[in-house]
């Protein structure tokens, strides 16, 4: 499912337009994105959480040329399904 296709499900199931379903969806994206970089966490009981994990500098290699390369360290967004959303899965 891509985000047409879902602004097109949240239009259909909650009776509103479908320029309100991407307001609303793009409005939900920004809250998270915004929470995520204050290194806070978003938790939508029964689906999920939203969190920020950090990633280690560490070494890698150079597919092409074997060479080795450090990999700097960074933040990356994860999220961990709940429990009502894994058991329906």
């Amino acid at each position: 499912m891509n985000k047409a296709e879902l602004i097109t499900k949240i239009a259909e199931d909650a009776g509103i337009t479908k320029t309100q379903a991407n307001a609303t969806l793009d409005s939900f994206v920004e809250a998270v994105t915004k929470t995520l970089k204050g290194n806070g966490k978003v938790t939508l009981v029964g689906f999920g959480t939203f969190s920020v994990s950090k990633r280690a500098a560490r070494n890698g290699r150079n597919p092409q040329t074997g060479a080795v390369i450090k990999i700097k360290a960074k933040k990356v967004a994860k999220f961990k399904a709940g429990k009502e959303l894994s058991s329906k899965l």
